[in-house]
């Protein structure tokens, strides 16, 4: 059933990789807000995880076999620091896709894990559909990865003296399953999955 032109709330989930800048277009391009309702929006949903998420440790402490509870307010700083440099880009580009379009866009950043607070937030926005990309998130795990194996690895090893880093960094649980089919079992609204154009038919 084709309800664009009734709906007063689209949120599309958008996470710097390409596929979910295309869920963003494909959205933009194909569905109507109703035009009866002045604050039909689609919403531009960023999760951004929360340091304690993305390093693997509770907020501003690191035990390591020595004292317990060591106060390292700068570890933590450097994460949500770089994860905003990161935000800000990701939303800048999802900027210039909407910018020159005559729809009603928001944006919307919330922290923690991407898969709970996508459905959170399509809840309490009462959202009338879901849009995101099939792999939404494999690049932002890939960019923290790296910014933490060779910014704060470092730190740890250099200031904090820990022996075992790696320990610290359990990112493969981050992201674990996917958050397309997540949200598609879990969301409470409709959902539109997007896939990458090199996995469609020729």
């Amino acid at each position: 059933m084709d309800v664009s032109g009734s709906l007063t709330c689209v949120v599309v989930a958008v996470d710097g990789s390409e596929v979910s800048m295309e869920a963003l277009k494909w959205a933009l391009d194909n569905l109507k807000l109703s035009p009866s309702s002045p604050d039909s929006s689609f919403v531009v949903l960023h999760v951004q995880p929360s340091p304690s998420i993305t390093a693997g440790v509770s907020p501003g402490t690191i035990p390591f076999g020595g004292p317990s509870g060591v106060e390292v307010p700068a570890f933590a700083a450097a994460i949500e620091q770089h994860q905003k440099r990161i935000t800000d880009a990701i939303l800048e580009h999802a900027r210039q896709i909407y910018a020159d379009r005559s729809v009603n866009v928001k944006t919307q950043v919330v922290v923690g894990d991407p898969k709970d607070k996508i459905c959170e937030t399509v809840e309490n926005l009462n959202a009338d559909l879901l849009v995101l990309g099939s792999r939404a998130y494999g690049p932002i795990k890939r960019y923290i990865n790296l910014f933490l194996f060779h910014t704060t690895k470092s730190y740890l090893v250099e200031q904090m003296h820990v022996l075992n880093p790696d320990s610290f960094f359990p990112l493969t649980r981050m992201f674990l399953g996917s958050v397309s089919s997540y949200c598609t079992n879990h969301a409470l609204c409709p959902v539109m999955i997007i896939k990458p154009k090199e996995d469609s038919p020729e």
